[in-house]
């Protein structure tokens, strides 16, 4: 080769890098992307809502009738055994008589003394005539129908004596401050524990009248704890007895294990806390945690709840940021080789932070999230 064939190839090379380089400068720069791996995981799609823990059983403890209850012992929060003694409950006392109702009681005493007194004279005048005439009647002076008018009356005296007296037993006691038996309880009564458990309230301390069933004092027991959920209508028909329910946020970092024992069957209305109208319904879970993990746990506790409607353990996946509308179906863009790739994908289950990917991508795989409007098929990229 020649010196000057030599310097023509050096001088087309030099020229084709200057060309190359201006070409390259005039190239546009990659877009910025964030991107995430196809991958394979554990996915669950969950119903999430505010609960409130409730006691499956509970028993107030009323007066059965009106009585006086001694000075209720237990305090909220105390530990009973079953048939243990709560409350006890004597017979009702007496109401303290003002002056007027005092006058009032004595004259009605008086006035029962005054006829008890006439009752007995006209029984002892009864009596005397009847006597008189059974005389009679023996020696044939008189007749036996008179006598036996005479037993008739003097029977009727006696009971207007005995009426006599029960009138003024009654109006002393009035007066005296007595109680009547059959006015509320006539011998003293103790209310039980019917469950052991723990004192949940008491309603009365002090001693003092009670009305019948009036409550006094809540017992159950904790160990049969209830979580009540409120749930979206639309949500609620994807929950069935026996779903799982994982309770989080209750006041420790473990999880408990809840499951769906029931789910009510009428719905209401609930505004929420945007004055939007919503219909909801309530879904009850009992804890299936030992005891143990939820002793602090008590009833009327918040919790969140959250229903697992759908899990799966390897289950290939992308976040839903991802994802995009094409026609009917959905779609991402792929990075190859720097470019953003579009292709089309099947999507399964969704949460609202990962979709399960049916068909359309594979494991390791790089997809880019939330893609603007410059993202179009075969645009550079740069993905971070």
């Amino acid at each position: 080769m020649t010196r000057k064939t030599r310097k023509r190839i050096i001088l087309i090379g030099i020229g084709l890098l200057v060309l190359l380089l201006v070409v390259w400068g005039f190239l546009p720069e990659p877009i910025p992307v964030q991107s995430a791996l196809v991958e394979r995981g554990p996915l669950q799609v969950t119903v999430e809502e505010e609960g409130e823990t409730r006691l499956e059983n509970r028993y107030v403890l009323s007066a059965p009738a009106p009585a006086f209850a001694r000075r209720i012992q237990v305090e909220m929060g105390d530990v009973v055994q079953v048939g243990q003694a709560l409350v006890e409950l004597e017979p009702p006392r007496s109401a303290i008589l003002d002056p007027r109702s005092r006058a009032e009681a004595a004259a009605r005493v008086q006035a029962a003394e005054a006829s008890l007194e006439q009752a007995e004279s006209a029984a002892r005048g009864a009596e005397t005539e009847r006597a008189r005439l059974e005389r009679l009647v023996a020696t044939g002076s008189a007749t036996p129908q008179a006598l036996d008018q005479a037993n008739v009356e003097a029977a009727r005296a006696e009971a207007a004596v005995e009426a006599a007296r029960a009138e003024l037993t009654a109006a002393r006691t009035a007066f005296q401050g007595g109680t009547s038996a059959t006015a509320g309880l006539s011998v003293r009564e103790v209310l039980r524990s019917p469950v052991a458990g723990r004192v949940l309230a008491v309603h009365r301390e002090s001693e003092g009248q009670v009305n019948p069933g009036e409550p006094l004092v809540e017992v159950g027991d904790v160990n049969t704890l209830e979580v009540w959920v409120d749930v979206l209508s639309q949500d609620a028909v994807q929950i069935r007895p026996g779903t799982r329910v994982i309770l989080d946020q209750w006041g420790e970092e473990s999880l408990l294990e809840a499951q769906v024992s029931r789910v009510s069957p009428q719905g209401y209305t609930a505004v929420s806390a945007l004055g939007v109208e919503e219909r909801r319904v309530t879904v009850v879970a009992q804890l299936v945690s030992p005891p143990a993990d939820w002793l602090s746990l008590g009833t009327g506790y918040r919790v969140l709840a959250r229903f697992v409607i759908w899990e799966g353990e390897n289950v290939l996946q992308v976040p839903t940021g991802a994802l995009f509308r094409t026609g009917e179906g959905w779609a991402v863009f792929v990075v190859e080789s720097g470019r953003a790739v579009e292709r089309a994908v099947a999507v399964g289950q969704q949460t609202g932070l990962r979709a399960q990917v049916v068909a359309g991508l594979e494991e390791g795989e790089v997809v880019i999230i939330h893609p603007e409007n410059a993202i179009v098929e075969g645009v550079r990229v740069e993905t971070s």
